[in-house]
């Protein structure tokens, strides 16, 4: 009757790992840690298959093939079981290097075993039917449980170290290996007396934990595996707070802040940052921003619910944005930057014409006045003109510094244009426009302004030009303006302040400029630009 019950309990206990195979097979990835929790399992059947086998072995070579099947499957699952422990736990590089030399110790323990008829160590006494253990046999137990108990710990110390609260997987898949190492020690040691071995029968309790542990707890899912390495892994820190206020996890990021190390609970987070920071973060924050060393970080918080709509966790979140504070900075910077060189191009193009412009006037005037019968009509003109010139010189420095414009001419390319020409008395300048203008070209009204501006005022500032002759074309995909003075010209050109503005606005309208020049021959400017619609 022992007998039979004995083998109930195995074949229960072998039906038990058989099905959690199967299920792991079915659920599990292709991965390693789901390679090596089959291993331990197949392992695991092959010992209940020799314990099995030897309750209905007769002959010595009956028992002795038995027993070398449930050594092999021993001798197995302790490294295995450690190397699933490692993979588990995502030890660092250096312990799996360690780890690839566990197969050397198994491959040793079966050679023990299968050498016992030479030396003797393993099996003093080895009969049918009577078994007398010798001292490797003791010694290699020993190792055995040294070995489980270290995969154990492993996953132990990482949940630890990682976070303050181990995970129900990682509870379930520990008790599916110590409850069965337990009972076999209590058997062995005595302490646990029993008719029928007890081992098999819990090693079919371990199997339904691995069940529960693969089903409810998504054990060997890649799917949780790569979330939890990500999270561990990532640029920002993340914290998990209970219901109550215990810290229950954080990630690797955590632990490179010194000012959160020692935090534990919720009310110790925000008397940290308080402590650091010098700032009062509320209890109920759901953002915040704190100054720590130098460095910002930015702080989220958000709950996390069941699904029955409890709250059940408070996720926090950091980050370190001290690169978007460098990069407002700049930016800022920058901006005054351009601001200052818009200011500068500004007053070099609109102050520059106006003085242009007065300077001829009170040449014109001084040349009058040198005449014999002075004509006072002129010079009354041209006092009015230079004092038209002064006031919206004026009215031009306040649009610049407020970067405000008189914007009232600027309806057309072409009233732009005329708008500069009617500005200059000291030489004559033509005007011809050909083609007809239409809202096609409002986009550049200001660029093609300023262009003709700065040419013009330097035709009269540098090259002595009697005339100018301007040219306006608006074709059906672009606008061109020429502008053609008969001045000294030079041999080279250099582009200063006025002519590189004039490239920069019509390059940034996607148009092209040309300057020509030859001493003697005048200086012609030559601005294209095309029409937005055309392009696209």
């Amino acid at each position: 009757m022992t007998g039979f019950v004995q083998a109930v309990l195995l074949i229960l206990g072998l039906c038990g790992m058989m099905g959690s195979v199967i299920w792991i097979i079915r659920r599990g990835n292709n991965n390693r840690l789901t390679r090596l929790f089959i291993s331990c399992q197949f392992s695991i059947v092959l010992w209940l298959i020799s314990e099995l086998l030897i309750l209905f072995s007769v002959t010595k070579q009956q028992y002795w093939i038995s027993y070398c099947i449930g050594n092999v499957g021993i001798s197995c699952f302790a490294p295995l079981w450690l190397m699933l422990s490692s993979v588990y736990t995502g030890s660092g590089k250096r312990v799996h290097k360690l780890m690839n030399f566990l197969p050397l110790f198994a491959l040793a323990a079966v050679t023990v075993v299968l050498t016992n008829p030479l030396h003797h160590l393993y099996y003093a006494v080895f009969e049918a039917g009577s078994v007398r253990y010798g001292p490797l046999f003791y010694a290699f137990q020993v190792l055995y449980y040294i070995l489980i108990l270290t995969g154990i710990s492993i996953i132990c110390f990482k949940h630890r170290r990682d976070s303050a609260m181990i995970s129900k997987q990682s509870v379930l898949l520990i008790l599916s290996a110590a409850i069965p190492l337990a009972i076999n020690t209590l058997t062995l040691t005595g302490i646990l007396r029993a008719t029928v071995a007890l081992t098999p029968l819990f090693f079919g309790v371990s199997s339904l934990l691995i069940i529960i542990a693969l089903g409810r707890y998504g054990l060997l899912n890649i799917n949780s595996i790569a979330i939890r390495d990500t999270v561990s892994n990532i640029d920002s820190g993340v914290m998990i707070f209970d219901i109550s206020g215990i810290l229950t996890y954080r990630n690797k990021y955590i632990d490179g802040l010194p000012f959160l190390s020692d935090v534990q609970t919720m009310q110790q987070f925000l008397d940290a940052l308080h402590h650091a920071a010098g700032k009062d973060v509320p209890k109920t924050f759901s953002s915040a921003e704190v100054h720590v060393g130098g460095e910002y970080f930015s702080i989220r918080r958000s709950l996390s619910a069941n699904r029955n709509g409890e709250k059940v966790a408070s996720i926090v979140t950091i980050s370190n944005v001290t690169e978007f504070h460098e990069l407002a900075a700049a930016e800022k910077k920058l901006s005054l930057e351009q601001e200052r060189n818009r200011i500068a191009q500004e007053m070099h193009d609109s102050a520059g014409h106006t003085f242009t412009m007065i300077s001829s006037l009170v040449r014109l005037m001084k040349y009058e006045t040198g005449q014999a019968s002075p004509d006072l009509q002129k010079l009354t003109e041209n006092i009015s003109a230079i004092d038209g010139l002064s006031r919206s010189g004026v009215t031009q420095l306040r649009c610049t510094i407020n970067n405000l414009r008189d914007d009232e001419f600027m309806t057309s390319v072409t009233r732009a244009v005329q708008t500069v020409i009617s500005a200059v008395r000291s030489v004559k300048i033509d005007l011809c426009v050909q083609g007809e203008e239409d809202e096609r070209f409002r986009f550049c009204i200001r660029e093609m302004y300023d262009n003709c501006r700065e040419t013009v005022t330097n035709a009269l500032r540098y090259a002595e030009a009697e005339s100018i002759n301007i040219i306006l074309k608006f074709l059906a995909d672009r606008v061109e303006m020429y502008i053609l003075d008969d001045g000294r010209g030079c041999e080279n050109i250099t582009e200063q302040n006025g002519l590189r503005g004039i490239r920069e606005r019509t390059e940034a309208l996607g148009g092209t400029v040309r300057f020509m020049s030859a001493a003697g021959e005048g200086f012609q400017t030559v601005i294209r630009v095309p029409v937005k619609e055309a392009e696209e």
